[in-house]
């Protein structure tokens, strides 16, 4: 972290404004030698950048930032220039030449941010998941975590778990004296409380989910209007429809929002049993497994034929020898529309229960793996009598939350997180 780093932190040129992010020792430097001129920190200023022989390159608006009180916790410097890709490949050959400044790499500013202590493990995964929002489920869930709500719960657990080793400490410390020779009457109360807490949030619909989007499968026989149905859902012609059977081969899925709420639609082959083709058999294999991972089927066939918790749907409304399920959650045309809108909202209030809540909080899959450890490591501490093995199981559960925002982690691990951020980020 010695040297000092610059990327371009918006959007890929061109564009009006190209922003460059200098941080590091060097970046107030950096900005003297590309102005020859002093700034006011805080405070935008309109500059001409020159090259190292005198020669104008772009006339910018210039932000000055002094340590530590930045995003990166080092001296920063913004240059608004024109978003053209000869400007900014010019200034980034400037900032280049310079000593000690090199380009940074993917997340590097954010890693320093992270390294000093500007922000926490769990604020960092938050702001990746906010980076890559799609819908706006995504982008509040996100903006939880990257705000800090996570964190200062964990902090809170982190209090709890301490209050709690003090207990023990003191009935070890004292197990001679008169006066204190066992533990608070409350004390197992109040562990068996907390671990209930942490287990409510272990049962939370997880982050990931937001992510890949509640998965629905269109599922039934060959010509039962799957692929009508999921053209209509995803509102493209993304299926070939056709009245031959066994046109779908393959499984078909697209990701989509409704109601900004995040799917994924599967169309699968046709199930019958009695296809000779090599290919479609291995199209109707595939099929089969994606039943077991749905999240919800949408049955098609015939009626009571699909899998357990499926959702009966009588399809082709519109056809001349249609014949309706006895108790068929939904009637519908994907060719002409009757019913589609229906089937949406029902969809959208279904994935709505399944989904994080807006503005809650949703644990990726290492926070829950590590909320997991400390939620078994009190159940064991629980359960323990000996006063020396309780308070190890209590360290551990602490050992854990620090893992949850940072405070022991491992390189390989921040290496795979603050990969995932772009260069300028």
């Amino acid at each position: 972290m010695s040297d000092t780093i610059f990327a371009i932190s918006s959007g890929a040129p061109p564009a009006a404004i190209g922003v460059i992010r200098v941080s590091g020792v060097e970046a107030y430097s950096a900005l003297r030698s590309l102005t020859g001129r002093e700034f006011k920190p805080r405070r935008a200023s309109l500059a001409t950048l020159c090259d190292a022989k005198g020669l104008p390159l772009d006339e910018a608006l210039i932000l000055w930032f002094p340590g530590p009180k930045t995003a990166t916790g080092e001296d920063l410097a913004e240059l608004h220039c024109h978003g053209g890709r000869a400007v900014l490949q010019a200034v980034f050959q400037a900032l280049a030449a310079m000593p000690g400044l090199r380009p940074a790499e993917a997340g590097e500013f954010t890693r320093r941010a992270f390294a000093n202590g500007r922000i926490d493990l769990a604020e960092a995964e938050g702001l990746s998941d906010l980076l890559s929002a799609e819908t706006e489920l995504q982008r509040a869930a996100a903006m939880q975590m990257a705000g800090g709500s996570f964190s200062r719960q964990v902090e809170t657990w982190r209090s709890t778990v301490l209050r709690l080793s003090a207990q023990v400490e003191a009935a070890l410390d004292f197990s001679d004296e008169d006066d204190v020779s066992d533990l608070p009457e409350q004390f197992k109360q109040d562990l068996a409380d907390f671990t209930r807490e942490l287990e409510g949030w272990l049962l939370r619909p997880r982050a990931e989910k937001l992510g890949e989007g509640f998965r629905v499968v269109l599922a039934g026989p060959p010509n039962s209007g799957k692929s009508t149905l999921f053209n209509a859902l995803v509102e493209s012609e993304a299926a070939i429809t056709s009245e031959i059977a066994g046109t779908t081969r393959d499984v078909i899925e697209r990701n989509v929002a409704i109601s900004n709420v995040p799917f994924s639609f599967v169309d699968t082959a046709g199930l019958r049993l009695d296809s000779e083709d090599t290919i479609e058999r291995m199209g109707i294999d595939r099929a089969q497994g994606e039943l077991a991972k749905a999240d919800l089927v949408l049955w098609l066939g015939q009626e009571g034929g699909g899998p357990a918790n499926a959702w009966e749907i009588s399809a082709r409304m519109d056809a001349s020898d249609y014949m309706p399920k006895g108790e068929a959650r939904f009637e519908l045309s994907a060719r002409t529309g009757e019913g589609v809108s229906a089937l949406k909202h029902a969809l959208v209030e279904l994935a709505r229960q399944a989904l994080p809540k807006p503005g809650e909080a949703a644990l990726n899959a290492r926070q829950h793996a590590v909320l997991s450890e400390a939620k078994q490591a009190l159940g064991r501490a629980t359960k323990e009598a000996d006063f020396l093995l309780c308070a190890e199981e209590l360290r551990q559960a602490r050992a854990a939350f620090d893992r949850l925002i940072g405070r022991a982690t491992t390189e390989d691990m921040l290496d795979a997180l603050f990969g995932r951020f772009c260069i300028g980020k």
